[in-house]
């Protein structure tokens, strides 16, 4: 397997003449992994159907080591390219073995017998994506969840240079999805495996991608690296998120912060906080939230879900208008809550620590749980 250079010039993408996403200009290197991000309906799956020749672009080329796509022939571009679209493969008494094996048949000749070499890819390509197990198995009689990686075997053991995927986590659990992306990756990095995907999962784009592309409206929107999309906001503007938040810099989603004045202050930090603010949160109970850092693994998640979070610049030291105003908050809540022990806290912060758990014990001395 050897990846290649794709170029993606001015491509316009739609159907029956009726353009939906013009003049998409994307390049990638041998080995880079790109994803498509964007809302439901904007386009996705029509750019990656028209990539791989299942559609005819409207406008512009689509480039591999600079030989346009139409120049390739059926069997050539099948071994340079191979795709797992959403729609479901219509099978009939077929194994999972002898469906990932389909994957084969640019290489197997007239007849489509499997060499030992054919079999030992389709062998690596099922336990690269965990599914040996189910070899021997009848294709339609399996999860949904396992379709997806036996498909996602099919495609790997064709050996292709650009793997070309539509959702591919789709009904995978937490443990599935990590290994794929994992082989991915790897794949990308000692292979040269070229990657073009969409994912709904923003996290988890972030986190693999060496360029994210945002469809939005008729045109792409963004197109750079994770750092360069994913700035303050951006992700509310390209979903049109009204309910909710999301933290740019780490992907997480947060449900709508609770609505009112803070009943309770949370005294956090260290990541000891987000527990408690998810919980108000599930509870309606609106609260505060300080003294963070802005930093601070809590800061991001307080942010959407506090009502008011008291914080400082990261590595300041805090200052009297931060404690003044924490100390305000205080008086107006009727509990606190501290998620923090003075041992865990640096120097500079356990005498202030010390001071707001005084203040709240004088202020809320008949409360439980100080």
């Amino acid at each position: 397997m050897m990846g290649c250079s794709i170029s993606i010039e001015a491509l316009t993408v739609g159907y029956g003449g009726i353009p939906l996403v013009r003049e998409i200009d994307i390049r990638l290197k041998q080995g880079e992994i790109l994803t498509l991000i964007g809302p439901n309906g904007a386009g996705k799956t029509t750019v990656l159907k028209s990539i791989i020749r299942q559609l005819t672009p409207l406008g512009g080329a689509v480039c591999l080591r600079g030989t346009r796509l139409e120049q390739f022939s059926d069997g050539d571009l099948a071994r340079t390219v191979s795709a797992v679209l959403t729609q479901r493969l219509k099978t009939e008494m077929m194994t999972c073995r002898e469906v990932a094996a389909t994957g084969r048949y640019p290489y197997t000749g007239r007849f489509g017998r499997l060499s030992a070499r054919d079999k030992r890819a389709v062998e690596e390509a099922m336990e690269l994506v965990g599914v040996s197990e189910l070899a021997d198995v009848d294709f339609t009689k399996i999860s949904d969840g396992q379709r997806q990686r036996v498909m996602l075997a099919r495609a790997i053991s064709q050996e292709p240079e650009i793997l070309v995927l539509d959702e591919p986590t789709s009904f995978l659990d937490i443990r599935y999805k990590l290994e794929f992306l994992s082989a991915l990756q790897q794949l990308s990095r000692e292979k040269g495996l070229t990657v073009i995907m969409s994912l709904h999962e923003i996290d988890l784009a972030q986190r693999i991608s060496h360029k994210i592309a945002c469809i939005r409206g008729d045109k792409l929107d963004r197109l750079g690296s994770p750092e360069e999309v994913f700035t303050q906001g951006y992700i509310r503007e390209l979903f049109h998120v009204t309910d909710g938040g999301c933290e740019e810099r780490t992907g997480a989603l947060e449900l709508p912060a609770p609505k009112g004045s803070p009943r309770v202050f949370v005294l956090g930090g260290n990541g000891t906080g987000i527990p408690v603010y998810r919980r108000l949160q599930r509870e309606g109970i609106p609260f505060a939230a300080g003294i963070l850092w802005e930093n601070d693994l809590d800061y991001p998640v307080a942010c959407l879900l506090a009502a008011e979070v008291v914080h400082v610049r990261a590595f300041a030291g805090v200052g009297e208008q931060e404690m003044r105003r924490a100390r305000e908050l205080i008086e107006r809540c009727s509990r606190v809550i501290c998620t923090l022990k003075k041992e865990e806290t640096g120097d500079w912060y356990r005498a202030e620590l010390s001071e707001l758990l005084a203040y709240s014990g004088e202020v809320h001395r008949d409360e439980k749980g100080l």
